[in-house]
């Protein structure tokens, strides 16, 4: 690869271009389970699983999937939380050749619905609580069978019975039957003996969901091939790790892409352990680091936020931490100090999106922390700045334009939505609708966003799917949903509605109409009523400037409160 601006940024030893092991990730599991047999694969609270016991695990599930159909190309939808399961039933999908489809449990009816009928998925794995809720989709979609799973099956004694997810209602017993199926059962009526393993390193592997405009999420296809580069990207950031010996927290969901890529693949490539975490809450989360040490701590703005505003995780001996990977949203200056001195340990903030798998930028390990940026690109990722008309002409360091990405970790396309893939994939670079610049050394900024996607503890949001709920609301006029600036969430979601004329409307009335058909991370945080709300000449409604209006406030607020 020819040389880069940021090349000189690398930590020693860190190559610019790899030769890639042609090892799909199912395949990487059963290389750690040869090397590594006896060492953690899975800490699930405390239950322990060994890569031996894993890949046993997995070839069991790989039985029951072809025993119930699935074969080549198959999709089969994953809607789960980190729990054993996830895992398990993602390389197991990998291995016979079919294509895991990730769906985030905490999704409504009507959004699982949606993704379920996009992705042609013949089977869904999910908790028990959700049975009924797929069920119900099954005469709408191409689901056959759903496989219920049980979140406390691999918790130890007594955390079965203690367990917090079972005391608020997440443990339900459900009767099997032809179409609903034991995950638990499966698994036990499968010999471990090995499977013959079928993905191949060109072919869809995985379809995960991403938003667009319009608000409509998109199937991001990912080939093995995709996985497998942008692990081994990862890994070789790390020269001086050795396989076999470290451990991470795995606080981003399985579902989303930092966690499928950065956790759950990259943990299997490399023989670590994943100490599991299925809600990651700063209590939760401290007594993992209390108990078993791990080296390293990812996770969204949020996520340290909260750890640091305990006093619990302040006075701790953390000398064990070796690194801080945040990703989803920007770090703050003042989070990347305390971390740091707490600590010592590197901070590293990492940038990408799904359509690269999600990784393509990362502050270099051990090199220099600049605060406000996401690092420098991986090994064989290009990454430009194009000016915002055309989209063509590349521009200098400091200045500002959209972020073009290229490199082996690009999407295959968006499944079903080819006009959607052109729009996105030009000459082989992701159009990424990030604005951003590099400075001198080629560590890269974001600062805004073409689109008016909200990104908010980590999700992406998007404007039009609220405002399409209000308007459904018989007593609203006009909506429009903005991303404003929060502390604790990087973004909230503050809603602007004019009523029809005569109506009237309270603040909780609106926020409990969006819980009974949003995800809860969705849901407007803020309500405010408006006469009208700023228009173009056309008639389009100027969400910017909404944005623009309420950042002023907040800053006229800080000044006046400062005064």
């Amino acid at each position: 690869m020819e040389e880069k601006l940021w090349h000189k940024s690398y930590a020693s030893g860190v190559p610019k271009t790899i030769d890639y092991d042609r090892t799909t990730i199912s395949q990487a599991l059963s290389r750690s389970a040869r090397r590594f047999p006896d060492k953690i694969a899975l800490n699930y609270m405390g239950k322990m699983i060994t890569y031996k016991q894993l890949d046993q695990l997995v070839n069991r599930f790989c039985r029951a999937l072809e025993k119930l159909g699935i074969g080549k190309g198959d999709k089969v939808a994953v809607i789960l939380p980190n729990i054993p399961q996830v895992i398990i039933a993602n390389l197991a999908i990998f291995r016979i050749g079919a294509v895991a489809v990730q769906n985030n449990p905490l999704y409504t009816e009507r959004e699982l619905g949606y993704q379920l009928e996009d992705s042609d998925s013949r089977i869904a794995i999910t908790l028990s609580l959700l049975i009924p809720r797929v069920q119900k989709l099954m005469s709408s979609t191409k689901v056959e069978k759903v496989i219920g799973c049980q979140i406390n099956t691999y918790l130890p004694f007594p955390k079965k019975q203690l367990f917090p997810y079972v005391r608020k209602g997440m443990y339900a017993k459900f009767k099997t039957s032809d179409t609903v199926l034991s995950f638990e059962e499966l698994i036990r009526s499968y010999p471990p003996d090995p499977v013959e393993e079928r993905s191949e390193w060109e072919e869809l592997g995985a379809i995960i969901y991403t938003g667009g405009t319009t608000g409509l999420s998109k199937g991001v296809m990912l080939s093995h091939k995709n996985m497998s580069c942008n692990v081994q990207q990862f890994r070789n950031w790390f020269v001086d790790l050795k396989d076999g010996e470290e451990a991470v927290v795995g606080t981003f969901p399985i579902f989303h892409s930092a966690g499928f890529t950065a956790v759950q693949n990259h943990m299997i490539w490399a023989g670590w352990r994943h100490d599991m975490i299925p809600r990651p809450e700063p209590k939760g989360i401290i007594e993992i680091l209390k108990k078993y040490k791990p080296g390293y701590l990812p996770g969204a703005p949020t996520i340290f936020v909260g750890l640091l505003d305990d006093p619990e995780f302040r006075a701790m001996d953390l000398s064990f931490i070796k690194g801080f990977f945040s990703g989803a949203a920007p770090l703050a200056e003042d989070t990347i100090r305390d971390l740091r001195e707490l600590t010592g340990a590197n901070i590293l903030e990492v940038y990408g999106l799904t359509e690269v798998t999600p990784i393509a930028t990362v502050t270099p390990w051990g090199g220099k922390i600049k605060p406000g940026t996401v690092g420098v690109p991986v090994a064989d990722t290009d990454v430009k700045i194009v000016d915002l008309e055309t989209g063509e002409k590349e521009l200098p360091p400091g200045e500002v334009g959209e972020i073009i990405i290229s490199g082996p970790q690009v999407m295959m396309g968006y499944y079903k939505k080819p006009e959607e893939t052109e729009k996105t994939v030009r000459n082989g670079y992701v159009y990424t609708g990030d604005i951003g610049f590099f400075d001198e050394d080629g560590y890269l900024s974001v600062v805004d966003r073409k689109k008016d996607m909200i990104i908010a503890s980590g999700y992406n949001i998007y404007p039009v799917e609220i405002d399409n709920v209000l308007f459904d609301h018989p007593k609203i006029l006009e909506a429009c949903t903005v991303g404003v600036p929060d502390r604790y969430r990087g973004e909230t979601v503050k809603a602007f509605i004019v009523l029809k004329e005569g109506e009237s409307l309270t603040k909780e009335e609106v926020i409990q109409y969006c819980k009974e058909r949003l995800a809860a991370y969705k849901v407007p945080k803020e309500i405010e009523f408006m006469e009208e709300l700023p228009k173009t000449i056309v008639g389009k409604i100027l969400r910017r400037q909404l944005r623009d209006m309420e950042i002023e406030k907040m800053r006229e607020a800080e000044e006046g409160g400062r005064a």
